[in-house]
């Protein structure tokens, strides 16, 4: 059976809902996943995951091999059993890493020296290891090994981590070996066009079942980005699942999803609840404000969440100032509902036939209320 079945494609756009088989369950697409990047979406817990209506959740490789080890998670039966999410899963390859920790890494040709975060301890990892460790993982989506640079970067810097990254592909392709987890190759190439174009083309030969554009929201601004997933997006095979990673502001998404992307991933929603900010429908909420004291009301009028049924935003922003855990539970809560909310809705409007004109000023929206967040957000840890 095809693990990637496109059910309904909007007009005038290239977005399009499907149906992406997994080893553990279907899910429909547009999709956005929460980010657990130790094995855990932090303090949420697997069934307020699925009564938010998640469907798929990631994980990082480089973090899990750090602690507790892919050794313990395999005694342990596996990244299904050690997170208690027994859904579909994602494991990223730990290549964000050589970005994110750059300061903290050697990269050659064959792969990356890192010292630990943790505690200084060297450790390797290349493309080999990194797809055996996710194939011990047990994820049903793992992705190759891949440079990600900075932006702004010298073009030839980029160009040198496009050859790693078509490189290290290759290897991930010749290591795999689970059939039943989907191995995603990932587009790197900044914003240059050429470079975007032309590691979609070495990575297409290798025939990968699924295709990440990585390298995106660090900096380089909306335009920019959709841009580049403009162009890069039809040169990936129309069959196959389309994930752009780390992305997560509202305008972001949606406009990702008008050129044809599958897949989401982003810390923003448990991040940002953990610091008293709520995404909602009329734009960004700071629960902290002393405008809330009293207020009876919920997070956001119309929010099906635990949170907006039971909780007012004077008891959010109690729980806050006094430093109770529940109120970065809470407000994590609300802001996966809504980003679960947000695809749902896309995919109800492709499926009835005005994604068109509803995405075009949603964009618009979206962008007006969330202005200062989409100038100054950046892709961090969970």
């Amino acid at each position: 059976m095809n693990h990637f079945e496109i059910k309904t494609r909007a007009k005038n756009t290239s977005a399009r809902t499907a149906i992406l088989r997994t080893a553990h369950g279907e899910v429909q697409t547009p999709v956005f996943m929460p980010v657990g990047t130790r094995g855990t979406v932090k303090g949420i817990l697997p069934a307020m995951l699925l009564e938010c209506e998640c469907q798929m959740i990631l994980a990082n490789t480089y973090h899990l091999l750090l602690r507790p080890g892919v050794e313990t998670i395999k005694n342990l039966g596996g990244l299904h059993n050690l997170t208690a999410w027994h859904g579909p899963m994602l494991t990223d390859s730990g290549g964000y890493q050589v970005f994110s920790l750059a300061e903290l890494n050697r990269i050659g040709d064959d792969g990356v020296e890192f010292a630990s975060h943790i505690d200084g301890k060297k450790i390797y990892l290349d493309a080999k290891t990194a797809t055996e460790s996710q194939n011990i993982l047990g994820a049903d989506i793992i992705m190759c090994f891949d440079e990600c640079t900075p932006w702004p970067c010298e073009r030839a810097a980029v160009a040198k981590a496009v050859e790693r990254t078509v490189k290290w592909a290759a290897v991930c392709k010749k290591t795999h070996g689970r059939t039943e987890q989907h191995l995603f190759g990932i587009v790197q190439g900044a914003t240059d066009f050429d470079l975007r174009s032309s590691c979609a083309g070495e990575l297409v030969k290798l025939d990968f079942p699924g295709y990440a554009i990585g390298g995106l929201s660090v900096g380089e601004g909306h335009e920019n980005m959709i841009c580049t997933v403009e162009h890069t997006a039809p040169l990936l095979p129309d069959d196959r699942p389309r994930y752009l990673m780390g992305v997560g502001m509202p305008a972001d998404i949606i406009a990702a999803v008008r050129c044809g992307i599958d897949m989401f991933d982003c810390v923003l929603p448990t991040r940002n609840g953990r610091n008293a900010f709520a995404f909602t429908a009329a734009g960004p909420m700071r629960l902290r404000n002393s405008i809330y004291t009293d207020d009876a009301g919920p997070v956001e009028q119309n929010c099906d969440c635990h949170c907006c049924r039971n909780f007012s935003r004077a008891a959010v922003r109690h729980f806050f100032n006094v430093g109770e855990m529940l109120g970065p539970i809470l407000l994590s809560i609300h802001n996966i509902r809504y980003f679960q909310r947000l695809t749902q809705k896309i995919r109800r409007h492709i499926e009835t036939g005005d994604f068109d004109e509803w995405s075009a000023q949603a964009i618009i929206a979206a962008r007006k209320l969330y202005g200062e967040e989409d100038k100054n957000k950046q892709r961090a840890e969970n």
